[in-house]
């Protein structure tokens, strides 16, 4: 049977109106201006410290491990109450679930974003019952691109062809370190030419994922 297994933020879902706004109630708070959607985008795909500590070194922010640890605790509790105020699915994304999982492939999500808001966000689109596995950016010691947390969940998904859909430069290289092929989202985070990405097949639009990722004989 046939796995495939989607980051989230970028890929799934536009996350990052939501992500910018508690940037910027986090900035704020400190003293600062708020930093615009693009350059908070940038930074967004490794994780939630990496995110806040790119906030910190942006704006002149306090960089000591305690600090950035305060910090980014203070930004987790903010964007938990917020991580769905803002956020949209991608198009398509429902449609393409749906028929995938009624031709029986597995499905799991793999993302640096932590567990709980992860699955707010799952609850609020009425995606949680797509998704036999769920791993978050908190599930492991390690995040992507360590390929342990992807591993981890084709692993739960069982044998067969695989595949990893993303949008980042962060999920192609945990994909490569996975030795898992790549699917690439094109409208998300990434900030690398599309042809630069080693992929089986990149797409614009959900609407064609089930049809490329059957060509590229990944489903059954």
């Amino acid at each position: 049977m046939s796995s495939i297994v989607f980051d989230l933020d970028g890929t799934l879902i536009d996350s990052a109106p939501d992500l910018h706004a508690a940037a910027n109630r986090l900035l704020q708070a400190e003293g600062h201006s708020g930093l615009s959607l693009a350059q908070v985008k940038s930074f967004i795909g490794n994780g939630v410290p990496v995110l806040v500590a790119k906030l910190a070194k942006a704006t002149g922010l306090d960089q000591s491990a305690v600090s950035l640890s305060a910090l980014t605790a203070r930004f987790v509790t903010d964007y938990d109450a917020h991580s769905s105020d803002l956020t949209m699915l991608y198009p398509g994304v429902l449609d393409a679930l749906s028929v995938l999982r009624d031709r029986g492939v597995r499905l799991g999500i793999c993302t640096n974003k932590p567990a709980v808001p992860t699955q707010t966000i799952l609850s609020a689109f009425q995606l949680d019952g797509f998704f036999e596995v769920v791993i978050g950016g908190d599930t492991f010691p390690v995040r992507k691109p360590d390929p342990k947390p992807l591993l981890a969940a084709f692993e739960q998904l069982g044998d067969g062809p695989r595949l990893y859909v993303g949008d980042s430069e962060v999920d192609a290289n945990t994909a490569l370190a996975a030795a898992v092929p790549f699917a690439l989202f094109t409208q998300g985070y990434r900030k690398t030419p599309v042809e630069d990405f080693e992929c089986v097949f990149h797409f614009e639009g959900f609407e064609t994922l089930v049809d490329q990722a059957r060509t590229a004989e990944i489903t059954c």
